[in-house]
């Protein structure tokens, strides 16, 4: 550490850091200063290569793998996304910001982003359990009344998903507000009967918590859609689907979260097809008679018949 051997003043990951705190006398004098630089400068550290922090702390790269091994780690990549993932959780947006200067240019933000989103796609769909979703899919259906809540980064999740579900269902409700006495108001008459759906990912919105908690003590299903089975919404919740939903700079990676979502829309619609034909051929007449899109008339010119036969 830079201030000697004291404790930092955030701990990023109690479990790594009690570790490494209690291994620290028996360390090796290299093993010590990647120690003290990890405690002291993590939201660097997390995304610094093996030999980058050798680089910095004075030792080899094999040092820097031992160290992690030693530490009951499968290797240095096991680790580092050990620290990765708490510190998605307990970072501040500044301290995620400062977490982006290990980007070089707009280019290198644009491919590492896109390569972020993809590895979250395919890491959800190796990990989605298929039954688990089966289940999420027939709670919807069988719901007397549907809550959506889903607040500050994954709001536009809940609203996508309540923009599709009010086609879908009669009765749904979408709890979206700053104010955390208005969140229990709208939620006050769930019961027996009804679904509360929650969606947050890290760092975990409290009002979520609250809401699904609540929600279950008045008898109601609690369907989660969050990152991990640890979350503290997995906890509280009948069935929970998973996403992976990796820290990109100050702002959260959606795109997994987003199309888990898509998918349990579709799926359910497909069981209320009856239901969603009648819906959209009302709709369909509705928005051509108060021209709600634009298809196009005016500014595309047809060619008569007459004409395209002439010059074939």
């Amino acid at each position: 550490m830079q201030q000697g051997d004291s404790e930092p003043a955030t701990k990023p990951y109690s479990g790594l850091v009690n570790r490494i705190e209690s291994d620290m006398p028996r360390m090796s004098k290299g093993q010590k200063a990647i120690a003290r630089f990890i405690l002291s400068d993590y939201e660097r550290a997390a995304y610094m290569t093996a030999a980058k922090i050798g680089e910095q702390t004075g030792v080899s790269e094999s040092t820097v793998v031992r160290f992690t091994m030693e530490l009951g780690y499968e290797g240095y990549p096991h680790f580092q996304k050990m620290l990765q993932e708490e510190l998605k959780e307990k970072l501040t947006y500044l301290q995620r910001l400062n977490a982006s200067k290990r980007y070089v240019g707009d280019a290198q933000v644009l491919k590492s982003i896109m390569q972020t989103d993809i590895d979250n796609l395919k890491q959800t769909l190796e990990l989605v359990d298929t039954d688990a979703f089966s289940r999420a899919v027939q709670m919807i259906l069988d719901a007397r009344k549907i809550y959506l809540i889903g607040v500050r980064s994954s709001s536009p999740l809940s609203s996508f998903m309540h923009f599709y579900f009010t086609l879908l269902f009669d009765d749904v409700r979408h709890i979206h507000t700053s104010s955390a006495n208005e969140v229990f108001e709208q939620v006050l008459p769930i019961g027996p009967g009804d679904l509360i759906i929650g969606i947050s990912f890290p760092r975990y919105s409290s009002r979520t918590i609250q809401s699904i908690k609540y929600a279950r003590q008045r008898g109601a299903h609690v369907l989660a859609i969050t990152d991990k089975p640890d979350s503290p919404l997995a906890d509280n919740a009948d069935a929970a689907l998973y996403a992976r939903s990796e820290m990109a700079s100050f702002v959260d990676s959606l795109t997994a979260p987003l199309s888990v979502i898509n998918a349990l829309i579709v799926a359910v619609g497909i069981h209320r097809r009856e239901h969603i034909e009648q819906t959209f051929e009302a709709l369909e007449n509705l928005w051509d008679e108060y021209k709600v899109y634009d298809k196009g008339k005016d500014r595309i010119t047809r060619i008569p018949e007459s004409e395209l036969e002439s010059t074939v």
